[in-house]
């Protein structure tokens, strides 16, 4: 493909200096699943409101579309058991109270995240504790050894940006340390490392389907584990601290009486996840083979550098990220590709630099910076057994490596339906742009 793409369009006038874009066209939407969405998905749908039984555990026409989707992933992904949720935010609250993590305990977790893996630590009663990423935009093991202490009760290692970290290093850490470990793999549902499914390294994994997922069903979300106990633990704090015989709660077992959320996932939900789970697969292999044929095409530009992907087979590719030296730099390209027609719709984040992705970031959530509660007293923060957090600072400045890695970054996102002349536009976009800016030091 080198060969075929070394024509005029990578020459000339870059399109943010009055030159000719490459495309004119926007980028599809980078909302992976929808792109998939069919008859399949509608036939199980309508299965659900023929039967007129829209709630999991009792109704006129059960379908059990909940304990089938939840069947069949186990099967897909070798996990002993899976539990639907309403949401991937709700999955990670529900993760840390099965931990039993509270007032007195930290939570280590990286500084690239989704707002959600703090507000869960938060509204636990337990503090975060920020842990640098590395070039794999994930987790670093390394700092995770250093950040460990007396206080430390469980990890949240987040697979962001569609590909794992060094996760079987965190495990192993995290093992050694008696600390539980909660996977996030709201960003990369499908994917694995040297051949082991995401979300079968941890104590509990957590899934999101909303929108932006690799699969979706609008909202919903599901958690894992192998574990007996944790597993009738999250049953019951799913719903309402009670499991369930024969669709009625169940008030009888001393070891689950428990604080539930309502946070169960309905069939409706339930049929529209499993039809694009039976889907996953597809969708996230058209995204890694574009997403990886761009990168191989790139390779060898001096200045531009790509993220570490540890285990590129296990990539689910919904994200490309690019680095260049410094932030100037990066504003440059990226302001630039745009111009030559590398962005989607509006609406659409299809090409930023990571300065715009908000709440991605550890010190562009007030909420956390100024330590913020939901309620008068100030909890957690103000706890008396969260004392020995007093010092804890949020504000930039707080992870050095993971403020360098935010500064001089870029993410593209990829459309699990790109062509391959969409492919072919943002190599040559890329190219072009790199020549000019790139090129001059």
């Amino acid at each position: 493909m080198q060969q075929e793409l070394s024509g005029s369009p990578c020459e000339g006038r870059l399109a943010i200096d009055g030159g000719t874009p490459v495309r004119m066209r926007p980028l599809p939407w980078e909302l992976p699943g929808t792109h998939w969405m069919g008859q399949e998905e509608r036939d199980l749908v309508d299965q659900v409101v023929a039967a007129r039984s829209p709630f999991r555990y009792y109704g006129p026409d059960l379908q059990g579309m909940v304990d089938r989707f939840e069947r069949e992933w186990c099967a897909a992904y070798g996990h002993r058991h899976a539990v639907g949720v309403s949401s991937g935010t709700a999955a990670l609250s529900i993760a840390l109270s099965a931990l039993e993590v509270g007032a007195g305990d930290e939570v280590l977790l990286p500084g690239y995240f989704w707002v959600s893996c703090v507000a869960a630590v938060v509204r636990c009663g337990a503090i975060p504790r920020l842990v640098e990423i590395d070039e794999t935009f994930c987790l670093d093991p390394d700092d995770l050894k250093a950040k460990i202490g007396p206080h430390s009760r469980a990890v949240i290692s987040v697979h962001m940006s569609g590909a794992p970290g060094r996760i079987d290093e965190i495990a192993a850490i995290s093992r050694r340390n008696g600390l539980g470990l909660i996977e996030d793999c709201a960003q990369a549902a499908g994917g694995y490392f040297k051949g082991q499914s995401v979300g079968s390294f941890g104590d509990i994994a957590t899934f999101s389907f909303q929108l932006n997922k690799n699969m979706t069903s609008g909202e919903g979300g599901l958690l894992v584990t192998n574990d007996d106990a944790l597993h009738r633990r999250i049953v019951a704090l799913h719903d309402l601290g009670y499991p369930r015989s024969n669709g009625r709660l169940d008030t009888g077992d001393e070891n689950c009486q428990l604080w539930g959320q309502g946070a169960r996932m309905s069939d409706l939900t339930g049929a529209l996840a499993l039809g694009q789970f039976r889907k996953l697969p597809q969708i996230t292999g058209a995204m890694r083979s574009a997403k990886w044929r761009i990168r191989e095409s790139l390779q060898g530009i001096k200045g531009l550098d790509f993220r570490t992907v540890p285990d590129p087979a296990g990539d689910t590719g919904p994200f490309l990220i690019t680095l260049y030296r410094n932030a100037e730099t990066c504003e440059r390209m990226v302001q630039a590709l745009r111009a030559e027609g590398i962005t989607g719709g509006p609406g659409s984040l299809a090409c930023l630099a990571m300065r715009e992705w908000g709440l991605h970031w550890y010190f562009n959530i007030p909420s956390l910076t100024e330590k913020r509660s939901n309620d008068r007293s100030g909890f957690p923060w103000s706890h008396s057994e969260n004392a020995f957090a007093a010092e804890y600072d949020y504000r930039r400045g707080a992870l050095p490596r993971t403020d360098a890695l935010f500064d001089r970054s870029a993410l593209l996102s990829i459309a699990s339906c790109l062509t391959d002349a969409d492919v072919d536009d943002i190599v040559r976009a890329f190219r072009k742009v790199s020549a000019a800016v790139l090129g001059k030091g």
